[in-house]
């Protein structure tokens, strides 16, 4: 089975910014187009942003365009998530996953955006 495994968790204030990752295991990364999701409390799992397997395109969700950024390091079987200018509402648990969101989701990273 694919294994994900994450950075530790973070806490900002309102308007920081925040650089999480992902570890991935167990797939052809290097040819597989990944994303990162987030939940927040009381509220279903969303997606934030997709990469494709070799960088070239990269889409957001209007919530998060202009503020994140995903990137990968296929040598290092790696995804990550800049986020800037974190806003309260962007506080949730994030993950990682392939587009279809079929991988086991593993605990994510705790993301909290609170003055």
């Amino acid at each position: 089975q694919v294994l994900l495994v994450y950075s530790g968790g973070g806490v900002v204030q309102p308007g920081g910014s925040l650089r999480r990752y992902c570890v991935v295991s167990g797939s052809r990364f290097s040819t597989i187009t990944m994303a990162w999701y987030r939940q927040a409390p009381g509220k279903r799992r969303e997606w934030v942003a997709t990469i494709t397997s070799s960088s070239t395109s990269t889409n957001y969700a209007d919530s998060v365009k202009g503020r994140f950024t995903i990137s990968r390091d296929n040598a290092k079987n790696m995804v990550y998530l800049q986020m800037n200018s974190l806003k309260p509402e962007d506080t949730a648990v994030y993950y990682c996953n392939n587009q279809y969101g079929t991988y086991s989701w593993g605990q994510g990273t705790q993301v909290t955006v609170s003055s």
